[in-house]
């Protein structure tokens, strides 16, 4: 049974992959990820405020005054709250490939264009196999179109595709008015990968302290629904892998998102939920279903169930929302 995939040029032996967050921290969790039969791992972010937070520690530390940097620094947390630095998140990078053979893909949040290609040439330096580049700018600006902040995207991922030889993926989020148009738009400028969708920030409103506060709230498996259906469309439209992320619990849902034409699946709210050790009881299962029904390949069945292979079509489109509403009883 060959589990194997390609992704961003990289040989990958399955298409499970855990995405950025806290367990990738711990390099001993990276090798349980390995062990229990992962294809690679994405790191957490690097975020570029946390850069400028340190620069403005350094300097208030440093400098005669100790109320220069009050204001600016209280909108961060304090230095501690943060697991890794910058100069710790790229000695993580170089201790994690002496650690583990599966490929180490790096995530980087970035700010402003020169914070976006500094950090990544250094990412790159450290050895990163490849890096995903976690764009998120909120469109609160009443007077900017949608046009100018897509361009930023778009750019951002040109220029960054200029300065580095390692591949690029964008975890694109579904909120543009043309997530197809976008897709083809970061591939033109670069991008090796796509990874959909990501989850944005949500805050919450506390009735009894009544501030806002963070709430992350993990992942249901009813989530993966609109991956599945964007990835669906875009298979074999664009040149650009596709990865999956987003409500990924269970075996039938890795097999699913591969049918639909991705490349990878991505998943870490199963695992915070159920332990590291879930990617082994996933894979297991993977292979029986794949026996089951003879397939002897993950390449064998991707794309088998997308927009351009389905007999109707319709089905990811608009075409089927009236039926959808009205058959359920």
């Amino acid at each position: 049974m060959d589990l194997s995939t390609t992704y961003l040029g990289l040989k990958l032996k399955s298409p499970i992959v855990p995405s950025a967050g806290p367990l990738s921290h711990d390099i001993s969790n990276i090798k349980q990820m390995e062990d229990a039969g992962s294809g690679a791992v994405v790191l957490y972010s690097l975020f570029e405020e946390q850069l400028e937070h340190e620069s403005l520690e350094l300097h208030h530390h440093t400098a005669g005054s100790a109320e220069s940097f009050a204001e600016a620094t209280s909108y961060f947390p304090e230095p501690f709250e943060y697991k890794l630095g910058p100069e710790e998140y790229l000695n993580h990078i170089r201790k994690i490939k002496e650690s583990v053979n599966i490929p180490v893909i790096a995530s980087l949040n970035g700010k402003s264009l020169g914070g976006w290609i500094d950090y990544s040439k250094q990412i790159e330096q450290a050895g990163a196999d490849a890096l995903e580049l976690n764009i998120y700018f909120m469109a609160t600006d009443l007077d900017q179109k949608s046009e100018e902040l897509e361009k930023k995207y778009v750019h951002i991922v040109k220029r960054v595709k200029s300065e580095i030889k390692i591949p690029i993926a964008v975890k694109m989020h579904p909120f543009f008015s043309s997530v197809a148009h976008m897709a083809k738009e970061l591939n033109k400028a670069g991008a090796d990968g796509l990874v959909l969708f990501n989850r944005f920030y949500q805050p919450d409103i506390n009735l009894e302290t009544l501030e806002v506060e963070p709430n992350v709230i993990l992942s249901t498996p009813f989530a993966m629904r609109l991956p599945l259906r964007w990835i669906a469309i875009l298979y074999g439209r664009t040149n650009a892998d596709l990865a999956a992320t987003s409500g990924i619990y269970t075996a039938e849902d890795v097999i699913k998102m591969i049918m639909a034409g991705s490349k990878v699946t991505q998943m870490l709210s199963c695992l915070l939920k159920f332990g590291i050790g879930h990617i082994a009881d996933v894979t297991s299962k993977m292979k029986l279903w794949m026996e089951e029904k003879e397939y002897e390949s993950v390449d064998q069945m991707r794309g088998s169930m997308s927009y351009m292979n389905v007999d109707d079509p319709a089905k990811f489109e608009r075409a089927n929302y009236m039926k959808v509403l009205h058959s359920y009883k």
